[in-house]
């Protein structure tokens, strides 16, 4: 679980802000968040939404395969965009592009 820090309008949160589930702090960039989950899924994944998740494990796999010298070069190619708020995330999406 991400640390948390509480916007200067709201100091602290108490109990469940939801009864089905626990509440889940993220942040993302420089973007801090909360969220629930109220209602999960019940129904089995489609055919398309399971060889999307297989595509997302191979481009993790792909990321965390990648030598020094290519890290480098993405690390080049990545000072030069803005798109992406970090080196991580660019390689990620480079090596999903690759697989589609």
């Amino acid at each position: 679980m991400a640390k948390y820090e509480p916007i200067e309008m709201v100091k602290s949160y108490s109990g469940k802000l939801c009864s089905h589930s626990d509440v889940y702090f993220a942040k993302k960039g420089k973007t801090l968040y909360t969220g629930k989950i109220c209602n999960p899924r019940t129904k089995a994944f489609s055919a398309e939404e399971l060889s999307r998740q297989e595509k997302f494990a191979q481009a993790r796999a792909a990321v965390k395969a990648l030598t020094e010298e290519q890290k480098a070069s993405y690390a080049t190619a990545f000072a030069n965009q803005k798109k992406y708020s970090s080196l991580q995330g660019y390689m990620f999406a480079q090596e999903y592009a690759k697989i589609s």
